[in-house]
């Protein structure tokens, strides 16, 4: 009974081994499968077709640079204020009897603001004019009184003295007469200066004093009126900014749109982007750039006339000032997203003539229409690697170089198509 089990016992090992052994070699069989079948291909295909290990160049954008003549811009901070800003104030004492005008809305020059209390100042003018009279007459008198002695002078019948203050006295009525001649326009004036005018024509502010207030020379202020249309935009130009303007005028580096003015206005095209980012639909031109620094701000103050007709600029806003107009003579420039910064500074990837890449130290100054100004590491008719830095960014790798726009997005697709070799090579390969 023992030797039976025994050799059941043994029978159960070897048909347990056996089915190990026959799985471990259907494995590596299975896994050696492909590699024979990639050899044979690889045969088929003949002494002309890559193998598996050589990955094909990457497909990359460049650019072509050229120079070219490039607009400049230059952006500050700015706020706007009326071409003219005036107080309107009571040029007399009195209580305001009326406000005539509607608070914010545009006035014209001499239209009636307030009405101050005229009483006191009619009566100071009937008192003037009474007494006008009174000098008149008195006048008249004294000249009477001298044309009856004159000739009686002449022929001495009276005595000098007595012709001399014939004539002292019409002297003295005809001073009298222009004193209180004065009083009268006086007068006139200050009962005229109870209607209080607008100097200007403008947008009205609020009133400062409601009806029935008292005004006094210490305390006149009524109102203010701005002139909105045209508008200064005022800003400040970095001393920097200033001392490169000046460098590359000189230079001839940079051209300006029109002739430099006396008063150092530099004659640039103006355009305002509100807080909101659009771009007021008007522009206007720089006219004015102060000849010394502003100790507070550290620039050069400066200042902007730009058309307002619709009045949708009010005086104050924040602004960013454009200046437009400037344009940088046979300058080279890259899009932004070629240039890389590295530990030692901006560059980017050139491309050589046989497709490899070459990092380049470049030297910026500043941008031109979204894309970096290069002063110093490229030439004209460079290749510049603009998308593909994930594939490519190793210097020395070869490269597929495929030429777009330089004013092209980001992953836009590529000008040219890819050669017919490339397509018949990704073909077979699939169909292998």
């Amino acid at each position: 009974m023992s030797k039976i089990n025994n050799k059941l016992l043994t029978s159960n090992r070897h048909s347990t081994v056996f089915p190990f052994k026959f799985n471990k070699l259907a494995l590596v069989l299975a896994l050696s499968l492909p590699f024979l079948g990639l050899t044979a291909c690889n045969k088929q295909g003949g002494a002309g077709a890559p193998g598996m290990g050589a990955m094909p160049p990457p497909e990359v954008n460049v650019v072509t640079l050229q120079a070219r003549n490039l607009p400049v811009d230059f952006e500050y901070v700015g706020q706007t204020a009326g071409i003219r800003e005036t107080e309107v104030r009571a040029r007399i004492s009195g209580i305001v009897e009326q406000r005539v005008y509607e608070e914010g809305t545009k006035v014209k020059a001499g239209q009636v603001l307030f009405q101050i209390d005229p009483g006191a100042y009619q009566t100071q003018l009937a008192s003037a004019e009474a007494a006008l009279g009174v000098s008149e007459a008195k006048l008249n008198q004294a000249k009477r009184e001298y044309a009856r002695l004159a000739p009686l002078a002449t022929e001495k019948a009276i005595s000098q003295r007595e012709y001399d203050d014939a004539k002292s006295a019409l002297e003295m009525a005809e001073a009298s007469y222009k004193q209180v001649r004065a009083q009268v326009n006086e007068a006139k004036l200050n009962l005229g200066y109870t209607k209080v005018v607008a100097p200007i024509a403008g947008v009205s502010g609020v009133a400062t004093k409601p009806n029935g207030s008292l005004v006094t020379p210490a305390d006149s202020l009524l109102t203010t009126i701005v002139q909105t249309d045209p508008m200064y935009v005022n800003f400040s130009v970095s001393e920097a900014d200033y001392l490169k303007l000046n460098a590359d005028l000189t230079s001839g580096k940079l051209q300006l749109p029109g002739k430099r003015a006396g008063n150092g206005s530099m004659d640039f095209d103006v355009k305002v982007k509100m807080a909101d980012g659009t771009i007021f639909p008007t522009s206007g031109k720089m006219n004015f750039l102060s000849e010394k620094v502003n100790t507070t701000t550290g620039g050069f103050d400066a200042r902007a006339q730009i058309a307002n007709p619709n009045g949708a600029l009010r005086p104050g806003q924040f602004v960013r000032v454009m200046l437009q107009g400037g344009t940088r003579k046979d300058a080279i420039s890259v899009p932004q997203r070629a240039v890389i910064d590295s530990p030692m500074g901006k560059m980017v990837f050139g491309v050589s003539p046989d497709n490899k890449l070459v990092p380049r130290p470049v030297e910026l100054d500043g941008w031109s229409r979204g894309e970096w100004v290069v002063t110093k590491g490229l030439q004209s008719g460079e290749r510049v690697l603009v998308d593909g830095f994930i594939k490519a960014h190793d210097p020395g790798m070869t490269v597929k170089p495929v030429a777009i726009d330089a004013k092209a997005p980001a992953g836009s697709p590529a000008t040219s198509a890819p050669s017919a070799s490339a397509s018949a090579a990704s073909a077979k390969s699939a169909a292998h």
